[in-house]
């Protein structure tokens, strides 16, 4: 292996040798720990090491980096103190997850480290966010995220560069192409010659680099990373290298044949730049000793010092406290007059009143910008706010949710508009893995409205109707408001902005222009968790929410005789109990209407809260009224049957009588 040193002092090779040192140094010591059964598991970083530890010392302290699991080194380069990493591992208080997560899953604004989820590529996609950031503050940082062989297959990773190169983000992308995706090789992986070569598809600058020798990697980077502070753009860097451990520890190194181990022994990363620096007389056999015993004093103190802090002791308001950031609503009533508006235009005020109350409030989405969106609710926009915050997205819904966690991360807000409901199944991932757990596994909030138009009623068929609330009102870490006038509608998508916690916002399409109301011209909040009730009576609770509400209404007028409580629920997650359960224990009778089908609807919950919360005041059964348990079909006869509309008088009028 050849180094050459090209402009680095021998003060800068030393400390390239004491960072990369120390986290194998390290790895040498959770080995042993494993093999003693005080760490549960460990991802081995060792003979790839270089590249953690000369990608994060070509940064500087202050520009974000995204590690993957097997990447000691770049903790390690950032200072991170040993005790919180070892408390980490250990699942103790002082670790970054409080137990709640293990091995490198999390992240630390202190140190801009941001961590994977195990399903790999979403953090690329929040590189490209924390980049956008960046160009939009003109703040001149670079963004470094890392990935295996493994993950360049996945969906993520293509959508990710294709944002990047769309939107010359300054995001160093960085392939440790290991040779293996645990234990399957790279020729039934990939068929390409090199990974650098799927840059070339995306408009990408690509470079292969010996990811085992520091010295290159630190150099290169270095270069790379002043060039694109010049010429901001995203480069893909594939990384040679090979890992001398298993996937983890447990998983071994039977698959691996003994030739291949022997050939990447011999290009070790760490001993052969110690025998340069030897050889080179930049480093001394006394010095190399001294330093070697320093670190290990530093592991075995550190390890003292997290093997004295108690384990956890679990608390369920401790646990529960943390699903959310903190939001301390501030209600803003309005002082204006009213306007006489459609639904679809309260979502526009608000979303227009929101850019301009939020400076650093930027809207994602297919067609958003001068097309105004599938629905024009963003018509104009652009003219008032400027393509760098009304942004037009490819199609790449996964990335798109991940880029607006990045915005997050990096001090802005985000919201992405999804073109129908429906299609956020190809962004799920990153909705119920990302955002939703971030903030109770280290902390870190999204501040992040996902907008759903969604809902049947207008014969478009099984990929453009769904109403799919329920995909995500199970999810902890998640608020879903569903809001069914134009009032509501307004109050609740100003406070959705206003919240960091991740919002999925669902506007029902059929109501955007046939739904009118008197709407105040100014800003005004309606808070979370706080139904309304419509109309007041004493023989039955209707809880309804979206488009059933108004056709509970029709119903209701076609029968007048019916004294009902009606009750339009506003936001599902918070779900307001008290109203519900104080009306049932009023009327003694419950039927929940929802468009969702009805296997697994929130329905189903809300039935079983009213039993076990309202069961002796119950005069009868709760009902559920649902749509029929198929997809959503085109034909209007056929979606007639299969909306819930046609079967809710039916019941109602049964339970009455019941």
């Amino acid at each position: 292996m050849i180094f050459y040193r090209q402009n680095l002092t021998d003060s800068q090779l030393l400390d390239l040798y004491k960072k990369i040192l120390k986290p194998r140094m390290i790895e040498e010591k959770m080995l042993i720990l494993i093999r003693q059964g005080k760490v549960s598991k460990w991802f081995s970083g060792i003979g790839q090491e270089a590249i953690s530890v000369g990608i994060t010392a070509a940064l500087n302290e202050f520009e974000y980096i995204l590690p993957m699991h097997r990447n000691l080194g770049v903790f390690t380069a950032r200072n991170i103190p040993l005790h919180r990493l070892f408390s980490q591992w250990q699942g103790k208080e002082s670790g970054f997850t409080k137990g709640r997560d293990r091995s490198f899953h999390f992240g630390t604004q202190k140190y801009n480290i941001i961590g994977m989820i195990s399903h790999l590529g979403p953090q690329l996609g929040i590189a490209d966010g924390i980049a956008l950031a960046n160009n939009l503050k003109k703040n001149n940082k670079v963004t470094a995220v890392f990935t295996g062989e493994g993950a360049t297959s996945e969906g993520d990773f293509h959508e990710a560069l294709n944002i990047a190169a769309v939107w010359k983000l300054p995001v160093m992308f960085v392939i440790e192409n290991n040779g293996y995706g645990l234990s399957t090789p790279t020729n039934e992986q990939y068929a390409c010659e090199n990974l650098a070569d799927k840059g070339i598809g995306y408009g990408i600058e690509s470079w292969i680099i010996d990811g085992n020798n520091i010295v290159e990697i630190f150099n290169k980077t270095t270069e790379l990373k002043a060039d694109m502070q010049k010429n901001p753009r995203p480069v893909l860097l594939e990384f040679k290298t090979f890992r001398m451990r298993g996937h983890e520890e447990a998983s071994g190194t039977k698959y691996v044949p003994e030739e291949l181990q022997k050939l990447w022994a011999v290009k070790d990363p760490v001993d052969n730049f110690r025998m340069f620096l030897l050889n080179e007389g930049v480093l001394q056999e006394d010095y190399d000793a001294e330093l070697r015993e320093q670190i290990k004093q530093e592991i075995e103190d550190n390890l003292l010092l997290s093997n004295a802090e108690p384990e956890i002791i679990p608390t369920y308001s401790g646990e529960l406290d943390d699903v959310y950031k903190p939001f301390n609503y501030e209600e803003i009533k309005s002082e204006s007059s009213s306007e006489n508006i459609r639904f679809i235009d309260a979502i526009s005020t608000s979303l227009k009143q929101s850019m301009e109350r939020h400076q650093n409030l930027v809207l994602m989405g297919q067609d958003i910008a001068e097309y105004g969106g599938a629905f024009k609710i963003t018509e104009g926009f652009v003219d008032l706010f400027g393509k760098d915050r009304i942004r037009n997205t490819p199609i790449c819904e996964s990335a798109v949710v991940s880029a607006a966690m990045g915005l997050s991360i990096n001090g802005y807000k985000a919201i992405v508009e999804m073109q129908f409901a429906d299609f956020v199944s190809t962004g799920f991932n990153p909705i119920v893995n990302l955002l939703a757990k971030s903030h109770y596994r280290w902390g870190e909030n999204a501040d992040v409205v996902v907008r759903m138009p969604c809902g049947g009623g207008t014969q478009a068929g099984p990929f453009h109707s769904q109403t799919n609330e329920a995909w995500f009102t199970k999810t902890p870490g998640l608020k879903v408001v569903y809001p069914a006038f134009p009032y509501d509608a307004k109050g609740l998508l100003n406070t959705a902005i206003n919240d960091p916690n991740p919002v999925l916002f669902f506007e029902h399409k059929q109501l955007y222009r046939s739904i009118y109301q008197d709407v105040p011209t100014d800003y005004y909040t309606i808070p979370f968790g706080k139904a309304a009730l419509i109309k007041e009576g004493s023989a039955v609770t209707i809880i309804a929410f979206g488009a059933p509400v108004h056709w509970a209404l029709e119903t209701l007028a076609k029968n007048p005789e019916i004294d009902a409580d009606l009750i339009d629920l506003r936001t599902l997650q918070p779900l307001d109990t008290e109203t519900i359960f104080a009306s049932v224990k009023k009327t003694g009778k419950a039927i929940i209407y929802q468009e969702d089908t009805m296997f697994g609807g929130i329905a189903s919950d809300i039935s079983a809260l009213i039993m076990e919360n309202c069961f002796e005041y119950l005069d009868a059964p709760v009902k559920r009224v649902a749509s029929l348990d198929t997809p959503i079909p085109f034909t209007k006869a056929l979606e007639d049957q299969f909306l819930a509309k046609n079967r809710f008088e039916e019941v109602l009028l049964e339970l009455i009588s019941y």
